[in-house]
């Protein structure tokens, strides 16, 4: 079947650009507003600077006029004299020109009456005519074009001493430099940007490419590393700065998973080994049984055995699914208030006969009535395998004591027992999964170090909080601390 016309339209998904690439573009558009901002602000600051001073060189003509004017005070009475200033009345300095242009060197002067009619004008002019604004009665500043050339001018209002204003006084100044360098100065601008932005955009990619080489670096080497050769680490960058701690971040969690896949990889194998022994020694048992004929008593007595591995396998399977369950986070407690005694008394009642296996007794001593709020089923399984815990580790015709205490508003039920103990460089891993502090003794006992394991993660469920306290070849404590119901 052949795609369709509208498929076929689509545009393709355009290739993402490198962090590198992004990086310069970013910066890029960044410096270009920063710098378009820069030159405007230029270009304001230069405009109102030739104001300025083209504002302050036009107030001194103004001066200058006004106080002939005020020596001659005919004109502040009657404006209707001479049609143009000259060089005799007021003692201004210009050359005589006579041309259609303005000219853009010198100030240009102009008197008008309350009604605007022109009364006086400097010659320069000629028949041009500056620019008037009627209804002014304060001092203004403004640009204007007279006959195609910009000017600016100032108007200033002439008052007689009984406050009567008689006419108005414009001196204009032409702005043809002014705005030939504006315009230079803008052209100049705008021609840089082609030139300045590529070059920008050149010049951050490369500084880019050397800031993100550690990156790239530190990606070629975790590239390399697969679980085959989980030992290798990224070296630390030189400078303690971001990158050295993204590296040591991620050696950290290789260090984790290395510790992690090793451990998986001895549960794997202990429980493997676990696994496999009783289903050997049954399957031997089995074999024995029906290569000939053989007593009732002894068919019942292999039976037996039988069902006891059978039994233990059942137990190791489910601890294995209970942490997987908590790995999951797939099991939830049930709390409830629970009769702490009680509860204590029937798991020692099922631990009895295991105890007296081994020579071992079990005593429970303190408060009777105590309420704490836990998962009863939880709660059993944790006191069964701290119990079988202490059981294993313990020589015979020794003493387990189960003690509870109220302290204030914590209950405690601690667990002694007289076994081999921990050592203290050992006590804080006794609660990792798989962790086994002697692989000897455990394989002799049975353990696949998965029982305090799911004691303690049984514990964090309930908000119980256990303690451990040994000493080698004295004994172990566990301690559990609830808070009452």
């Amino acid at each position: 079947m052949k795609p369709s016309k509208s498929k076929r339209l689509l545009p393709e998904k355009m290739p993402e650009m490198s962090l590198r690439n992004r990086i310069a573009v970013y910066y890029t558009i960044a410096t270009t507003l920063l710098i378009a901002l820069i030159f405007s602000g230029i270009l304001f600051m230069v405009d109102r600077a030739v104001s300025t001073h083209y504002d302050g060189e036009l107030m001194y003509e103004v001066a200058e006029t006004i106080s002939d004017l005020k020596i001659k005070d005919k004109y502040f009475n009657d404006l209707a004299h001479a049609a143009k200033f000259d060089d005799d009345e007021v003692n201004y300095k210009e050359k005589k020109i006579k041309q259609e242009n303005v000219d853009i060197d010198l100030e240009f002067i102009q008197l008008v009456d309350s009604q605007g009619r022109v009364a006086k004008k400097s010659e320069n002019l000629s028949s041009k005519a500056l620019i008037f604004k009627p209804d002014n009665s304060n001092i203004i500043y403004f640009n204007g074009m007279v006959e195609g050339s910009m000017l600016r001018h100032v108007q200033v209002p002439l008052v007689n001493p009984d406050g009567v204003t008689k006419g108005y006084l414009i001196v204009a100044h032409s702005l043809a430099n002014a705005l030939t360098f504006l315009r230079d100065l803008e052209i100049i601008f705008l021609f840089s940007f082609p030139v300045i932005i590529p070059a920008l955009f050149i010049v951050t990619r490369f500084i880019a490419g050397k800031s993100i080489q550690p990156i790239d670096d530190i990606m070629t080497t975790a590239e390399k590393i697969s679980k085959t050769n989980l030992n290798q680490r990224i070296p630390l960058p030189h400078h303690q700065d971001e990158l050295h701690r993204l590296s040591a971040t991620i050696n950290a969690l290789l260090d984790r998973l290395q510790d992690a896949f090793q451990r998986e990889q001895q549960f794997t194998a202990d429980a493997s080994h676990e696994l496999n022994t009783p289903l050997a020694v049954v399957k031997g048992t089995l074999e024995v049984m029906i290569s000939k004929p053989r007593a009732i008593e002894h068919y019942e007595a292999r039976v037996k055995f039988c069902l006891l591995e059978l039994n233990r396998m059942s137990k190791i399977i489910d601890k294995l699914l209970m942490l997987a369950l908590y790995e999951g986070n797939k099991i939830s407690p049930n709390i409830e208030p629970i009769i702490l005694p009680q509860l204590i008394g029937d798991v020692v009642t099922r631990m009895e006969s295991t105890a007296l296996e081994n020579n071992i007794s079990i005593t429970v001593s303190g408060s009777k009535n105590e309420r704490v709020a836990a998962d009863p089923a939880m709660l059993e399984m944790m006191l069964e395998n701290i119990l079988l815990n202490a059981i294993k580790y313990s020589p015979g015709s020794s003493l387990i004591t189960i003690v509870l205490e109220r302290k204030e508003d914590d209950i405690t039920c601690s667990i002694q027992d007289q076994g081999i103990g921990i050592p203290e460089k050992n006590i804080l891993k006794i609660f990792d999964r798989f962790y086994r502090v002697d692989e000897s003794r455990n394989s002799k006992n049975g353990g696949v170090g998965v029982g305090l394991s799911l004691v303690k993660k049984l514990a964090d469920l309930q908000q119980i909080t256990v303690t451990v306290q040994s000493r080698p070849n004295i004994g172990t404590k566990f301690i559990l601390t609830f808070l009452s119901a």
